[in-house]
């Protein structure tokens, strides 16, 4: 027979209590983590989301308790009444080891199957069985510990965005689809048939229309929806600092932001140091090979496309640039570790990996036959290479209008071999603000140039007269925050201007038709006096993986999906009602 709550009150967390404590009568309430039969003592674990408790039950002076105690099992609900004594010998393992409950009195509540994994920090359940009982999988100390600590994190944001001066205002989550490079999730219409809202990627239009409205300052912490392929670090949707200021400086923005980032970091026990160092995007490829460089290790790139012939370069099917770096120690690697690089690099896109190892006993290499020694020795000296070291050298299968391909592939194995030469330095926190990016990329698909960013990302004012004549040069006026090699978000200065937002839609070979159909409303707004304006959107769910150690954002989120974007605990998505598809004029055609 389960006990009823009834006027009970808890007087204590479990994980509060303390030497102090000692001589008081407490009630805590929680689960039973473990239970410990000696025969007349009986020993239960009692847990709830600040820690664990001792209790114990003495047969001979608290019998109906201990008879109580008997029945109870792990994960089962409870509440107990006892007094607070000092333990005689102390447990070091837990925050109240100096003290143990004796109970007078138990309350089981309710009773639990046997949980598919226990209620422990490190388990070896799979990620699947953790997201499908993730009520479970919740009162564990990690995903508590996670939660709690995003929890402090967004309170922070808040109070330092509020002290800034900025007024969070909420926008629709039901709005019109304006797609902005991904698909959009969207919501059919019952009373309007055939229409449709789509849900959100960015309240980009409508902060931008706050700040036509005179908000000046906006932010909002925000659910945002994409349908797109999934990864580590992506969800279908996510949780982002959104904020838009009027009249702004680049720096100013850059200031705001800093602001919130030490202070969030703070929070977690990290040290950040403002301001932070800038890099200009195309820095950034040349040297590291990546639009968000980890710059807590060296290993930067060098462009070697002089040291090998014309000659070598036909003869390896060469095109285009061909970039290198040094690895630190790795001259001793194997023919088998060479070769799993070069399949590494070829994944990645690379025509061919080229290997230099300088030894006490001289330099080797294997492109010595084809470049000529004097060639090798000079790329290993313009790389910096030191004995021990090895040297790596990628061209790219592919040329891309506009990028640095080799680059970008050597940036891919930079990273790989960092990690596995203990190159990068954990206990670092890097951030950097990346600017100068090009305002529009090339479209392999389209054969076109299109925006590289949202169309109303601002453009660099001495480049505005190459728009129509030379877009490859165009830099935009925008900008990423990264913090060890990921990116936490980007924002631009915004393009306020309606006869300059009306050339760029033009350079994108934009109809009329189409622009009225995705932007009209906007359009319209950005008519009736628009200030200049600019903003940012941070991923909420990366800041706080990146700050509690996590290696992905499903473990920072409390109901996460997975890879192929399905609750498994809900299993969602799931088929309707065909009435319910009725009523909104729906039909699921056979794939």
């Amino acid at each position: 027979m389960l006990d009823l709550l009834g006027d009970l009150k808890r007087t204590h967390y479990c994980g509060e209590l303390c030497l102090p404590d000692a001589g008081r009568a407490v009630t805590v309430m929680g689960w039973v983590h473990r239970r410990r039969d000696l025969g007349n003592l009986l020993f239960l674990d009692i847990r709830d989301r600040s820690g664990i408790v001792q209790v114990v039950f003495n047969k001979e002076t608290q019998p109906e308790a201990h008879a109580k105690a008997e029945q109870a099992r792990s994960e089962f609900v409870v509440a107990l009444e006892g007094r607070v004594t000092k333990r005689e010998k102390s447990n070091a393992e837990i925050a109240t080891g100096d003290i143990e409950l004796v109970a007078s009195k138990l309350h089981i509540l309710n009773n639990a199957k046997t949980p598919p994994f226990p209620v422990e920090d490190e388990i070896n359940a799979a990620e699947e069985t953790r997201l499908r009982y993730r009520y479970i999988d919740l009162r564990r100390p990690k995903p508590l510990r996670n939660l709690a600590l995003r929890h402090k994190i967004l309170l922070e944001i808040r109070k330092t965005m509020d002290e800034l001066g900025f007024l969070e205002v909420e926008t629709p989550m039901l709005t019109r689809s304006t797609p902005e490079g991904a698909r959009d999730y969207l919501v059919p219409s019952r009373v309007h048939h055939g229409q449709f809202y789509a849900l959100p990627q960015s309240p980009q239009i409508f902060k931008q229309i706050l700040m036509i409205g005179g908000l000046d300052r906006y932010f909002q912490i925000v659910k945002c929806f994409r349908d797109e392929d999934l990864r580590a670090d992506r969800q279908p949707e996510f949780t982002q600092l959104d904020l838009e200021m009027s009249f702004p400086r680049q720096e100013d923005i850059f200031n705001v932001i800093e602001n919130v980032m030490v202070r969030a970091c703070a929070v977690a026990g990290v040290q950040a140091q403002a301001p932070f160092p800038h890099m200009l995007y195309k820095d950034a490829i040349r040297k590291y090979g990546s639009d968000k460089p980890d710059v807590r290790f060296g290993m930067e790139l060098h462009e070697v496309t002089e040291h090998f012939p014309v000659e070598a370069k036909q003869k390896l099917q060469i095109e285009g640039s061909i970039f290198a770096f040094v690895a630190p120690g790795a001259g001793a690697y194997s023919r088998k570790q060479l070769d799993d690089l070069t399949e590494k690099a070829k994944a990645a896109g690379a025509r061919g990996a080229y290997f230099i190892k300088v030894a006490a006993e001289g330099i080797t290499s294997t492109v010595d036959k084809l470049i000529g020694p004097e060639n090798v020795k000079r790329l290993a000296e313009s790389c910096g290479a030191k004995t021990g070291d090895l040297v790596v050298a990628v061209s790219a299968k592919q040329e891309i209008k506009g990028t640095e391909a080799a680059a970008l592939v050597a940036g891919q194995l930079r990273l790989q071999l960092g990690e596995a030469l203990g190159q990068i330095d954990k206990t670092q926190w890097k951030f950097l603000w990346l600017t100068g990016f090009p305002l529009f990329e090339w479209s392999e698909s389209e054969k076109n140039w299109a925006s590289a960013q949202h169309p109303f990302t601002g453009i660099v004012d001495e480049d505005l007269e190459k728009l129509e004549t030379a877009p490859w040069e165009v830099r935009s006026r925008g900008y990423d925050l990264v913090l060890n090699g990921v990116e936490l978000g980007s924002g631009s200065i915004r393009i306020h201007r309606q006869d300059v937002q009306e050339r760029l839609f033009k350079a994108l070979g934009l109809s009329e038709e189409v622009l009225r159909r995705r932007f009209g409303f906007f359009l319209d707004a950005l008519t009736y006096g628009t200030p200049p304006h600019g903003g940012i959107a941070l991923g909420l769910d990366r800041v706080v993986m990146l700050l509690t150690g996590e290696k992905s954002i499903r473990e920072v989120i409390a109901f996460a999906k997975t890879t192929a974007a399905v609750d498994l605990m809900a299993e969602s998505p799931s088929e309707v009602d065909p009435e319910q598809l009725g009523q909104l004029g729906i039909q699921i055609k056979e794939s």
